[in-house]
């Protein structure tokens, strides 16, 4: 995928679509704007390759304005800049704003593309739902999905340049903070498909209350392809009290049998996954059955479920679905399990909110013959109510039968708070202000044979702490 052009993105097409004016004062006599073609766009002056437009654009630490002499160097095709170099060594195109015009680009190029789109968001869950669909997908389809984290306003339009023509279908996350956002990312994406795995409390500084959360997440139905179809997890709520999207009735997945696509026969097998029988009834047509969870916690069998919905909207087989879910690999940070010497690792530290923080601590609770540790750090944006909800995780992880809970951080003390509080519970629990002083003692707290589940928000920089155990 990497190495084919770019349908349609020519400097020409690209000038137009930014709104920016194109000048090739320095270009080779035999380069035309109607004929050069541009194989990758990038805002990383690293990953400038011969043919490459680079958008110059201005961070809180780097001015990407400074690379230009070197991308043109290494080959790039042209420059989107907001200022003229000073010595041109190739065509640019002069924009008011490098990341708007990077927004244009992607909007533009994406109405070039006969691409399935799957888009997914939610308050908890986006990245390993991506994982499962994506899974699914590539058994059927030739499928791009978003690298990492590259969810937002940035991320999303630079994982749609990523798309090439013999892609058949791209699983995109689409992670939003505020009202508009997720409108934005949606006019860029333009989903066929949506999917949404539950309203939580996250981001609640800007977005106020769930309800606050629903209309802000379910922007992402303003440029649903007028065909397109909508997923929701229908255990949620609030997601169960949408009846139709575009005239049509969304395909709901969940535990609940009242959800077209559901599970049921539920086997717990531990930190080592999930079996589980799956019922799809999708219009005329209905099936049953087996799949194999590799990743631990019964929220994957959400993911599992929303990915047999998505596989079954676009034609995929009851063998490809389920050969797309046995086959999913764990994510670095998201209830990734480390065999680390006498230890186990929970690695879940990539981010939290109330619902993730809990279902972190349900998977720990699952530990068999082993001393159960708990290491949480401060959950962020979370609005007026932060300390009542960091109080009410630490109760419910003391009533989890955890063994010993380690909190960090300023907010973490209502946590701590909150599990000295609960009663009949031989829970230990110990405070630390700040991660460095957590880890000068956190080999004294873990012994052999210990799991370990280390969480808290992507701020708190715990993978500082996993690479430490």
């Amino acid at each position: 995928m990497e190495n084919s052009g770019m349908r349609n993105m020519t400097l020409r097409k690209i000038a137009e679509a930014v709104r920016g004016e194109l000048y090739m004062e320095q270009v080779p006599e035999n380069m035309e704007a109607d004929t050069a073609w541009a194989k990758g766009v990038v805002i990383d002056s690293r990953l400038v390759k011969a043919g490459y437009i680079f958008i110059a654009t201005k961070g809180e630490h780097v001015d990407g304005h400074s690379f230009i002499d070197k991308v043109y160097e290494m080959g790039a095709l042209g420059v989107i800049c907001e200022k003229a170099p000073d010595a041109p060594k190739g065509a640019y195109i002069l924009v008011k704003d490098s990341f708007q015009a990077l927004e244009a680009l992607a909007e533009y190029y994406r109405t070039q593309l006969s691409i399935k789109v799957v888009g997914i968001t939610g308050s908890v869950g986006k990245t390993s739902t991506k994982e499962f669909i994506a899974s699914v997908c590539s058994k059927g389809f030739r499928t791009l999905k978003t690298r990492g984290n590259y969810n937002n306003e940035v991320g999303l339009p630079l994982t749609v340049l990523r798309i090439r023509s013999d892609c058949e279908v791209a699983v995109l996350e689409m992670g939003i903070s505020d009202f508009g956002e997720m409108h934005r990312l949606s006019k860029v994406a333009k989903p066929d498909i949506c999917v949404i795995t539950n309203i939580g409390q996250c981001h609640l500084e800007n977005l106020g209350t769930r309800d606050g959360i629903l209309k802000a997440k379910t922007e992402i139905f303003d440029f649903l392809d007028l065909h397109g179809r909508v997923c929701l997890n229908g255990d949620d709520d609030k997601l169960c009290t949408i009846t139709s999207v575009h005239g049509r009735q969304p395909l709901f997945f969940g535990m609940d049998s009242k959800n077209a696509v559901y599970a049921s026969d539920y086997q717990n097998k531990g930190l080592e996954g999930s079996a589980i029988t799956i019922h799809c009834k999708e219009e005329a047509q209905e099936s049953v059955f087996s799949a194999v969870i590799p990743l631990p916690g019964e929220h994957m069998v959400y993911n599992a479920l929303a990915a047999t919905a998505v596989g079954t909207l676009l034609g995929l087989t009851e063998e490809q679905i389920q050969e797309g879910i046995r086959d999913v690999q764990p994510v670095n940070g998201r209830d990734h399990v480390i065999h680390a010497g006498s230890i186990t690792i929970i690695d879940d530290c990539y981010n939290a909110n109330p619902v993730s923080m809990k279902a972190g601590i349900d998977l720990l609770a699952q530990a068999a013959d082993s001393r159960k540790i708990a290491i949480l750090g401060d959950m962020f944006e979370l609005g007026v109510n932060e300390k009542e909800l960091h109080a009410e995780v630490g109760a419910y992880a003391a009533q989890k039968g955890i063994d010993v809970i380690i909190c960090v951080g300023t907010l973490c003390k209502y946590l701590y708070d909150g599990v000295k509080k609960a009663e009949n519970t031989d829970c230990m629990a110990y405070y630390f202000e700040d991660k460095e002083s957590m880890l000068e003692k956190v080999h004294e707290l873990i012994g052999d044979g210990d799991t370990v589940l280390v969480k808290a928000s992507h701020g708190m920089h715990f993978e500082e702490v996993i690479e430490k155990l």
